[in-house]
């Protein structure tokens, strides 16, 4: 069973996304945040694409690793984070379209590790969303402890 360990959640994950700056320079936009999932949108653009005119694999990567990793920081306590500790992304068509559309859960919650999916679709006009990549991922909790101690690792 998924749960929160943080009933404020969503106005922490709001707080985050402010300091998101790589996000925000891609155009990316979080518009749902439920506990253990978030979903967000960008509007496809030139600087997205690669060379053949699809959109960038790197940029679908991007957009699966935050939706799975703030579907993972819905659920850790406040104070805690989430890091990405390992992901694989699979792409079944090109990404072309309008705007691609990133949803991302958790599949099974841990205590130090939280697996999650993501899935990111093309949307073409009124077209119905087409999966183009699948993304599995481990999300590694992040402790203020665990914070705390890397200042002191020696050099």
């Amino acid at each position: 069973m998924i749960r929160t360990y943080n009933p404020d959640y969503e106005a922490d994950i709001r707080e985050k996304l402010e300091r998101q700056e790589f996000m925000k320079l891609m155009g990316f936009n979080v518009t749902k945040i439920e506990e253990g999932r978030v979903e967000g949108e960008l509007t496809l653009e030139q600087k997205h694409k690669q060379h053949k005119g699809f959109a960038h694999g790197g940029v679908i990567a991007t957009l699966a690793d935050i939706v799975a990793g703030f579907a993972a920081v819905s659920l850790v306590p406040k104070g805690h984070h989430v890091v990405t500790a390992e992901i694989k992304v699979s792409y079944f068509h090109p990404g072309l379209g309008d705007k691609l559309l990133a949803k991302g859960y958790v599949l099974k919650q841990g205590r130090k590790l939280n697996f999650c999916e993501a899935e990111v679709y093309a949307v073409t006009g009124e077209k119905p969303p087409l999966l183009i990549a699948k993304a599995s991922a481990s999300m590694a909790n992040i402790t203020p402890e665990d914070i705390a101690g890397v200042g002191k690792l020696e050099r």
